[in-house]
């Protein structure tokens, strides 16, 4: 990059979150120059991200680097960060399923992948976790297909469906499904004892039934963020789980040092109710309800990456998410998961193997991506 005050950028939606994608040749090579250029670019740290392109919202401050892979396994290389919009500091210890559905629409508009009609598949390996996920790219004339009648909610109107292949995701921060090799653990905060489940499937999330906690499960996002005696418990519980699996020495580091994952998630039965953006769902229309924090903030819909863990852990015999579900969604291939914005389904099967270990074997997810600015952004050294 032969003028630093500027660089190259596109902007793009992928599922229910937007982020900025660079090309890993308009970085600096040096970590602290790199993060410095992307803090920038962003705005960050500011709440409002007001002399950067970060839309002050924890679904709109990520970011997507991208290269022609080194590996022969994939086309892509792509590094996921959170960056963070309160502190100077990006976080590159997860995956966004989300943005990662935009990764092949991004690497096919710009050459580092030849379009096959009318599907191209993008192998693309996630630097984070050094795992591969495939994606399948509906093409039209010799570009990514934007308009479809596939639907997301929590996305205006519909688009072409890209297919996700998250399989080989599974244990790709901790090396194990179950991270603390139990399928439940009791965690000790605010005075009392919390059941937990632990899954690593696309990230790691902690699951705490939401009756314990004393609330229904269905709150709104805001209804929850002002619940402050919540949102502290809710970190504490978090914290513990990071300081058992040593990604932290004290779990009172765990927002500093990791704040994007683990993700926590409050989950409750199926039951009808209105979301915070007017959608109703419908006891029937969902297998189980979740709502999940990371970075501190309510999700306002729901992350890939807790949605495939979500699925994982409705296969997993005796944590919290198989015993909510019912044996119907237990024994079938699809797991539906109400969310603050509407409902999110994903293809999930599983076997357990003697000796009582459970092996996923697949998860599938659907979502639709676009395009919404390429140009030149321009950074405040």
């Amino acid at each position: 990059m032969k003028d630093r005050t500027s660089i190259k950028v596109s902007i793009l939606r992928g599922g229910t979150s937007k982020g900025i994608f660079i090309m890993e040749d308009q970085l600096p090579r040096e970590r602290a120059e790199r993060d410095k250029v992307i803090l920038s670019l962003f705005g960050s740290p500011d709440i409002r991200q007001i002399d950067g392109l970060g839309g002050a919202d924890v679904l709109t401050s990520k970011l997507a680097i991208i290269a022609k892979s080194t590996s022969p396994e994939a086309e892509i290389d792509y590094t996921f960060g959170q960056v963070s919009i309160t502190e100077p500091f990006v976080d590159y210890g997860g995956n966004c399923g989300n943005i990662s559905s935009a990764v092949g629409v991004f690497a096919i508009e710009n050459g580092l992948v030849e379009a096959v009609e009318p599907v191209t598949t993008v192998r693309i390996r996630m630097t984070n976790t050094k795992r591969i996920l495939t994606a399948r790219i509906p093409v039209k004339d010799g570009m990514p297909e934007v308009n479809g009648d596939y639907r997301i909610d929590g996305v205006p109107g519909t688009g072409a469906r890209i297919t996700m292949d998250w399989s080989d995701t599974v244990g790709g921060t901790t090396g194990k499904l179950l991270p603390t090799g139990n399928a439940s653990d009791s965690i000790s905060a605010g005075g009392k004892d919390y059941t937990v489940s632990v899954v690593d499937a696309g990230n790691v999330v902690v699951f705490v039934r939401a009756e314990a906690l004393g609330i229904t499960g269905t709150e709104t996002p805001g209804a929850m963020e002002d619940n402050h005696l919540l949102m502290q418990l809710l970190e504490e519980i978090r914290g513990k789980v990071c300081e058992r699996l040593h990604m932290v020495s004290s779990w009172q580091e765990a927002s500093a040092k990791t704040p994007y994952q683990p993700f926590i998630a409050m989950i409750s039965k199926p039951k009808k109710h209105q979301c915070f953006n007017g959608t109703t769902v419908l006891e029937q229309e969902v297998d189980i309800i979740s709502r999940l924090v990371f970075m501190q903030r309510m999700h306002k819909a729901y992350p890939i990456t807790g949605t495939t863990a979500t699925g994982a852990a409705a296969r997993i015999p005796g944590s919290l998410v198989w015993d909510m579900v019912s044996q119907e969604s237990r024994e079938g291939n699809l797991v539906r998961i109400g969310h603050p914005s509407g409902v999110i389904s994903l293809h999930v099967a599983g076997k357990t193997e003697v000796g009582g270990n459970t092996v996923i074997t697949k998860l599938e997810i659907h979502r639709t991506a676009r395009t919404l600015l390429e140009g030149y952004a321009y950074i405040n050294q």
